[in-house]
């Protein structure tokens, strides 16, 4: 259940007007009272002799008994309060005991004696009502309103246990503001499938993922077509800027621009600019690794790379300190954004998606101790840099191995966030995970397909070997991975290891030591990306092995076991 407190008006009478009209797209239907502050307040809805104008009359009644100078410019209190979509829908009587619940918790009519504000409940749909309230007490005083909007977030959250409800994750205050109402219908007219604050929140973290500079960042919101106005001082120092969709128009014809602050918090520029200010190597951290970087024009290259920096990075959120954490969080965020950016058609909405949810898993009150996450924001400007992948080959395989690891990566954040009590942002990252479920379904089946035939064409005594090799290196799930269909893929990959140079024991023992498979949906499938990724073994499995082909230094010897064993490894198709 979601109460979202509104603005203060100054027409009581043009509020109502909207409430009991047919709304803009026709959507009200059956406007009616469902609760009063006295409880016998005209309906103009369903009462053919009471009228808008009794109504408004009523409620403004204590203000207008105010001498004229101390009558409040601002008196219309607003808010609606409004069921989840899985909810079942309330009846009038119900949502009428919402509505006294509301106004008392938010100081609006505390009851108990005290002097309250006039105020009605208006129901004009099945999943939500609207309170409308006049802010002068009876006494002529003025209501105790303060922080009315987490007074009515902490009564919903009562009201959702006691109904059976949808309970809503509470929230910290570091979301992102939500379009309003009105951004909302002015997308819908324009046929956007999101509004033009969300838009140019997206395009705006594809701009600021891996970017290193002002200019850079600036270079890349024009480039994607957003209009820029920045804001100086008088000595000529840059103290912020604002953007502006070209198509989105208010009525005036002139461009509607957003300031980077009310797209997100993290999105102002003196939050951008921490970015930047740690990402500069010799301040005592810990140097990004790998120090040699993919040339620009090689998307798989990129990939790897992304996935070696994610898998530091979930061993950091599991065990660092929580400004360290953070960073890599945060910076998670970015990789996504980039990795969307650079996707290939079949994969790009799945990405999409998981980038967008897990904006709201990127920010908490745990400020970030940036300069940590080097090696994430590196990954985030390769991924940028290597330019858009063709979704097929080597670069098609390793998206699916990036992919698969920032899987890893993100089920760490949301296990952190659980911990800390972060309920939204641990919802997002979850959600996140399962857009990410989808994107790898769609990279990963190509190659692991063309694996899985070069398994089965191997023979069986060679299948026989690589079982055994199973058995002894992991007896308590051996059973289970012969059973799965990824197991050829598997042995394919143990051969290839062996025609490599590898010991396919040794190697299989490091890659089932560094992390818990007995919850993974697919255990064969997590261990050929990571034996392909530290074997140094091409992600594209349609062609062969060439003989003596050695592996990745960087890419092996960069993960080493951490004492301990990491936390659990959460289910991935």
């Amino acid at each position: 259940m979601i109460p979202s407190v509104n603005k203060s008006g100054s027409r009581t009478i043009g509020l109502l007007a909207y409430l009991y009209g047919p709304g803009k797209h026709e959507e009200h239907i059956d406007p009616h009272l469902v609760a009063s502050f006295d409880g016998m307040s005209p309906d103009p809805g369903r009462d053919p002799m009471a009228t808008l104008k009794d109504l408004q009359q009523l409620l403004d009644q204590p203000v207008q008994a105010l001498p004229k100078h101390a009558r409040p410019t601002k008196h219309v209190w607003h808010t609606s309060v409004r069921a989840t979509a899985d909810d079942r829908v309330l009846t009038d009587e119900e949502w009428g005991d919402i509505a006294r619940r509301v106004v008392a918790a938010t100081g609006i009519d505390p009851g108990g004696g005290q002097p309250g504000c006039r105020w009605a409940a208006v129901r004009h749909a099945d999943d939500h009502i609207h309170i409308v309230a006049t802010l002068v007490c009876e006494d002529g005083s003025r209501p105790d309103d303060f922080r009315s909007g987490k007074r009515a977030q902490a009564e919903c959250r009562l009201i959702e246990k006691e109904l059976g409800l949808h309970q809503v994750a509470p929230g910290d205050g570091t979301a992102a503001q939500r379009p309003t109402s009105a951004e909302r219908h002015k997308a819908e007219r324009q046929g956007r499938e999101r509004t033009a604050r969300e838009e140019l929140r997206e395009t705006v973290r594809r701009a600021v993922a891996g970017a290193t500079s002002e200019e850079e960042f600036f270079d890349r919101l024009a480039a994607a077509g957003l209009l820029i106005r920045k804001r100086a001082a008088p000595s000529g120092d840059l103290l912020g800027y604002k953007v502006a969709l070209p198509d989105d128009r208010n009525k005036d014809n002139e461009p509607v621009f957003y300031p980077g602050a009310r797209l997100a918090p993290d999105l102002s520029l003196p939050r951008i600019r921490e970015r930047w200010s740690a990402d500069a190597p010799g301040q005592g951290l810990a140097p990004a690794e790998p120090t040699s970087r993919p040339a620009p024009g090689d998307p798989a290259a990129a990939r790897r790379q992304t996935a070696s920096a994610a898998w530091t990075a979930v061993l950091a959120i599991e065990h660092a300190e929580d400004a360290v954490a953070a960073a890599y969080i945060a910076a998670t965020g970015e990789v996504l954004d980039a990795l969307a950016q650079t996707s290939a058609a079949h994969t790009r909405r799945g990405l999409r998606e998981a980038a967008w949810e897990f904006e709201r898993a990127s920010r908490s009150h745990v400020r970030a101790e940036r300069g940590h996450d080097r090696a994430l924001r590196q990954a985030a400007r390769d991924l940028v840099r290597s330019g858009p992948a063709l979704g097929r080959g080597e670069d098609g395989a390793t998206t699916a191995m990036a992919i698969d690891m920032l899987f890893f990566l993100i089920t760490a954040a949301a296990h952190w966030h659980a911990k800390k009590g972060h309920a939204q942002q641990a919802a997002a990252a979850r959600q996140a995970a399962e857009h990410l479920r989808a994107a790898y379904q769609a990279a990963a089946t190509q190659p692991l397909s063309a694996l899985h035939q070069r398994g089965r064409r191997l023979g069986r005594p060679l299948l026989q070997q690589r079982a055994a090799v199973l058995r002894e290196v992991l007896p308590e799930l051996a059973e289970q991975i012969l059973a799965e269909p990824g197991w050829y893929a598997l042995a394919a990959t143990l051969t290839d290891a062996e025609a490599a140079g590898h010991n396919p024991t040794t190697l299989l023992a490091e890659a089932a030591g560094r992390r818990e498979l007995g919850t993974a949906e697919s255990v064969s499938d997590v261990l050929v990306w990571r034996l392909r990724r530290a074997a140094g073994l091409p992600a594209d499995t349609t062609g062969t092995v060439p003989d003596g082909q050695r592996p990745e230094r960087s890419a092996h010897r960069a993960e080493q076991r951490t004492p301990g064993r990491p936390g659990p490894r959460r289910g991935r198709s």
